[in-house]
């Protein structure tokens, strides 16, 4: 809602000088606050007449998948442990098992196709990627990458594991969007930092000249003199005599200072506590260094804590497909205190 304070013209053959010097005032309302618990309400799958969109967009985790450094280090910690302790098997390989991992951390969904001969005999199974899959009616499940292509995969062909979610039971939802948030900002400001280093701001100052001592002379000298210490060779000191001075008549004031005056380190230390909070991830495991003298604690028993407490919970997701496959095809080598794996 504006506000304006106008002046009548035609009430008086001439403005008089504080009519002249008059301002329009209006001011902004209040933007409307959203309520997060009420923003959730429009979380739904949708059925457009083939198949039920996603209760998230599917694109915005894919792009926030590498938004933040402790983010993406987390979800590739628990790839890489559920990976180098997967036992392959001639019908899932390791490298397929992988994918189908980095999928269900990144999306809570993950899909595997059963490739079949024509005598229905499974030859192998394929990963199908996750962002562009959609599950229809009746259990049917689509590939569709783009508008106008799409792909219907045959009926119970395709194994959906998915992060159960409270809304709604066909798709799943990761754990960690309570921390979306937090892993956006994070990136925006190391990108807020960059951009402030890449246009020269950080070098910035407002020269304030008041004194009468330095006559127009000294001032043009003045002025190129700091015209020559821009560019290569800049922040150089500059000398500068003013006989019968005033003490406050020739002053600088760090504009860079002033306009951005964030606490870099705090944002990025808030940022990574939920972060990790969200993924349950000890952060000596992913190369932080402690800020504290007496560090993280022990590693081996950290490791040790998150190998019961969270890499084992999801095996057991994961060998939830042997029951529809009808055998045994995922297990895992079981984890050694000594940080071994044997078969």
């Amino acid at each position: 809602m504006t506000t304006h304070t106008h002046h009548a013209t035609n009430q008086a053959p001439a403005a008089t000088a504080d009519q002249a010097g008059a301002v329009d005032v209006f001011t902004f309302g209040e933007p409307e606050a959203i309520s997060r618990l009420g923003l959730l309400d429009y979380v739904e799958s949708m059925f457009n007449g083939r198949w039920y969109e996603p209760p998230f967009p599917l694109e915005g985790l894919a792009g926030a998948f590498r938004a933040s450094p402790h983010h993406g280090s987390a979800i590739y910690l628990k790839r890489n442990i559920l990976a180098a302790s997967f036992v392959p098997h001639p019908l899932l390989s390791r490298e397929t098992f992988k994918a189908w991992a980095l999928d269900f951390l990144v999306f809570g969904n993950s899909y595997l196709e059963a490739r079949r001969a024509v005598t229905g005999r499974t030859m192998r199974f394929e990963h199908a990627l996750s962002r562009y899959m959609r599950r229809g009616k009746e259990k049917r499940y689509f590939y569709v990458p783009s508008w106008n292509e799409e792909h219907e995969f045959a009926k119970n062909s395709v194994f959906h594991l998915r992060e159960p979610d409270i809304n709604q039971e066909l798709y799943g939802l990761p754990e960690y969007l309570s921390a979306l948030q937090s892993a956006l900002l994070n990136e925006s400001a190391t990108m807020f930092r960059r951009r402030y280093y890449e246009n020269g701001s950080h070098a910035g100052f407002i020269m304030y000249l008041t004194d009468g001592a330095i006559g127009n002379a000294d001032v043009d000298t003045l002025r190129e003199q700091l015209r020559r210490s821009k560019g290569p060779g800049n922040f150089r000191n500059l000398f500068v005599h003013a006989p019968n001075g005033k003490p406050d008549g020739l002053k600088l004031i760090p504009v860079s200072e002033v306009a951005a005056k964030d606490d870099f380190s705090a944002i990025k230390n808030a940022s990574m506590a939920d972060v990790l909070a969200a993924h349950r991830v000890p952060p000596g495991l992913l190369g932080i260094i402690p800020n504290n003298t007496g560090g993280f604690g022990n590693a081996d028993q950290a490791l040790s804590v998150f190998m019961r407490n969270e890499i084992a919970p999801l095996q057991s997701l994961f060998e939830t497909f042997n029951d529809w496959a009808g055998d045994e095809l995922v297990r895992f080598s079981p984890y050694q205190p000594d940080g071994q794996t044997k078969g």
